[in-house]
C-alpha cells in the first residue's frame, strides 16, 4: 500500500484521464521536490512534521529524515509516528516543536474560513515551513482534471464535477499566490510551460 501511494498520486480518482495523469504527476512532484525542498536548509538530524500526509506523504520523497505524520484521517499503514488531528482546531505539539512544517497540496482543501486559524498553527510549531499548494491560475483543475472548472461558480462547478476524475464532490477553493502570501509569505512558482503550476512557499528553519 505505500508504495502505491508514493507513485499513484491519482490512485483513488477514476477513469482514463486519471490513469494518464497519475504517473505525470508524480513525476513532477519529484521534480518539484528536487528544485524547492533544497530551500529548506534541512540538516539531516532534523525534525519534520508532514501535515495532510496521508499514507506516506513526504516519506515517500526524504526516507531517512525523522518524520511525524499528521492527518484529519487514521492511516494506520503510516510507517512513523503518527497522530490524527485537525490542524485547523489545535496540534498536540510545543512551539517550535519542528524545525520544519511540511505540507503539500493541503490547504485548497481547508475551508476558507479556516485557513487562517490552520496557517497560524502550523507557524506556530515549525521554525520553518514549506508549503505548496495549486494555482488558482493555472487553466486545468488539478483534483478533477476537468478545464476550468475552479473558475465555475460553486453551483455549475458542482455539476461539471461529476464528469471530472475524482469522483465524490469535493469543495476545494484553490490559492491565489497573494492568499497563500497572506498566510505563509513570499511565494514562488512552479511552472508547466507558460502557466504557473502551484505557487511554494518556504522558510528556512532557523
Amino acid at each position: 500500500m505505500p508504495e502505491r501511494a508514493a507513485s499513484d498520486v491519482y490512485a483513488t480518482a477514476r477513469g482514463p484521464l486519471a490513469r494518464i495523469a497519475s504517473p505525470l504527476a508524480a513525476r513532477a512532484r519529484r521534480r518539484r521536490h528536487e528544485r524547492f525542498f533544497a530551500l529548506t536548509r534541512l540538516s539531516p538530524s532534523a525534525r519534520v512534521l508532514d501535515v495532510g500526509c496521508g499514507a506516506l506523504g513526504l516519506r515517500a520523497l526524504e526516507p531517512d529524515l525523522d518524520i511525524t505524520g499528521v492527518d484529519i484521517l487514521d492511516m494506520p499503514t503510516y510507517p512513523g509516528p503518527f497522530v490524527r488531528a485537525d490542524a485547523s482546531e489545535g496540534l498536540p505539539f510545543a512551539d517550535g516543536e519542528f524545525d520544519l512544517v511540511y505540507c503539500s497540496s493541503v490547504i485548497e482543501h481547508v475551508p476558507r474560513a479556516r485557513r487562517a486559524a490552520f496557517a497560524a498553527e502550523l507557524r506556530r510549531v515549525g521554525r520553518g515551513w514549506f508549503v505548496q499548494t495549486p494555482a488558482f491560475s493555472f487553466p486545468v483543475e488539478p483534483h478533477s482534471l476537468l478545464p476550468a472548472a475552479h473558475w465555475l461558480p460553486r453551483g455549475l462547478r458542482r455539476l461539471y464535477w461529476r464528469l471530472g476524475a475524482s469522483g465524490g464532490w469535493e469543495e476545494i477553493s484553490l490559492l491565489r499566490r497573494s492568499e497563500l502570501e497572506a498566510l505563509f509569505g513570499a511565494a514562488v512558482p512552479e511552472r508547466l510551460g507558460p502557466f504557473v503550476k502551484s505557487w511554494v512557499s518556504v522558510r528556512a528553519h532557523a
